[in-house]
């Protein structure tokens, strides 16, 4: 794409490629430096330009849905755009035309590395806890109307304490949505994972990824892969017969990877049935899925603005904020807490004699208490004001009273 004899090749005005992590059929991926958040990343740049103005719209538009997932078991789409700048830059108006996608950098071998090292297959625990992890991550981009496309071991990351994380999500929807990715007989996705829509050029929908991780599981179990040789006769031979399921795993097992690879969608259980299940067949020993709202400050979301398009039913974009976002206060939780925190330490020694003095005193403590700090959360949180501090209960101990008035005071001084 350029000489890197000439100077460092710079994305977006923002990230400078380091050295080649890896090559796909679609895009390369670089380690690279944000320079405006001095750390680490990951840079895909697809080889396709990104054609007219519409295509490059919405490009942008899907990359800005992928950046606003937030899932632990999704490795984070960070930012996006097009082009190099910078004195190693190539012809400007052709490297412009290059979309790529920024993705935070995560350490940790592939499934597909893993599975080798072991003769005949995963333990089946270990399998559980990887499908169930990865069914989780699918369902949530799936309710959030995305579909990875190509799912396949190289795109599965196991991290320390039985973390798991997807990679590429939406990549392959991405590139197929742009310009050069639209041509008749193009198939996305990897041979020896397609679903049987893939192949055939039908629809695709959260099923295509159960079917494709389905693929992916069995090959975990077994050691090999279930539709092996040439990507024309691998995609091929789906279309012709169903997977065998060995006979030596367990009924449940048997029944749910044979549901996953039903060649009618419409058969397959959904993400979320899938991983259901398989935390019922490994149970306690699968981390729980976490949730959350990307940070505005670490993920940063384009930062050119895209050109207007039509939206697509599946990716809607909201727009983007016309105020300035309010000024982040302290949790109301961890006022109360530092207030709690220096009443106690002013009062410890009264507090721990009157505890020790009979049981009907602790209780009278632990009354007083929980009634005081529940009704000052309840009110802080509501953005109200608190009574005189005199509403304590009949069977507080003496020694407790100024400490707990002290409590009241303290947290009033704290909104």
């Amino acid at each position: 794409m350029s000489d890197a004899s000439a100077g460092p090749r710079v994305l977006g005005d923002r990230y400078e490629l380091g050295p080649l992590l890896g090559r796909g059929g679609m895009a390369d991926v670089f380690r690279a430096e944000d320079r405006t958040l001095r750390r680490a990343v990951a840079v895909k740049v697809l080889r396709e330009a990104a054609g007219d103005e519409s295509d490059r719209a919405r490009f942008v538009g899907e990359a800005r849905t992928l950046a606003r997932l937030s899932h632990s078991g999704l490795v984070t789409v960070l930012d996006a755009g097009f082009g190099f700048t910078g004195p190693g830059a190539a012809d400007a108006a052709a490297a412009d035309a290059n979309p790529f996608l920024v993705m935070e950098l995560v350490d940790g071998r592939t499934l597909g590395r893993v599975a080798q090292d072991w003769d005949g297959g995963l333990p089946l625990e270990d399998v559980g806890s990887v499908g169930a992890q990865v069914a989780e991550a699918l369902a949530y981009v799936h309710r959030n109307g995305v579909v990875h496309r190509d799912v396949k071991p190289g795109n599965i990351l196991l991290g320390p304490r039985k973390r798991v994380r997807l990679a590429d999500f939406g990549v392959a929807r991405l590139v197929e949505d742009s310009a050069g990715h639209t041509r008749t007989g193009h198939v996305i996705g990897t041979a020896a994972y397609l679903a049987p829509e893939q192949v055939t050029g039908d629809e695709v929908s959260g099923a295509t990824d159960v079917y494709s991780l389905g693929l992916v599981l069995l090959e975990a179990l077994t050691g090999h892969r279930e539709f092996p040789g040439a990507a024309t006769e691998a995609a091929a031979a789906r279309l012709h017969r169903d997977p065998e399921v060995p006979d030596s795993l367990p009924e449940e097992w048997r029944e749910l990877l044979a549901g996953m690879m039903a060649r009618d969608p419409a058969e397959r259980p959904s993400a979320d049935d899938v991983a259901e299940r398989l935390r019922a067949y490994s149970p306690g020993s699968i981390p729980q899925p976490v949730e959350s709202t990307p940070d505005a400050v670490t993920t940063p979301l384009l930062g050119r603005p895209a050109p207007a398009a039509p939206s697509s039913a599946s990716t809607r974009v909201m727009p983007e904020p016309t105020t300035s976002p309010a000024r982040p206060t302290r949790p109301v939780h961890d006022r109360l807490g530092d207030a709690l925190a220096r009443t106690l330490g002013r009062h410890a020694t009264s507090l721990w004699g009157a505890a020790r003095r009979s049981s009907e005193a602790q209780r009278g403590i632990a009354a007083a208490v929980a009634a005081l700090v529940l009704f000052l959360l309840v009110v802080a949180v509501a953005g109200g004001t608190t009574s005189d501090g005199d509403d304590l209960p009949g069977n507080t101990p003496d020694e407790l009273v100024e400490p707990l008035r002290d409590l009241h005071d303290a947290v009033e001084g704290t909104g």
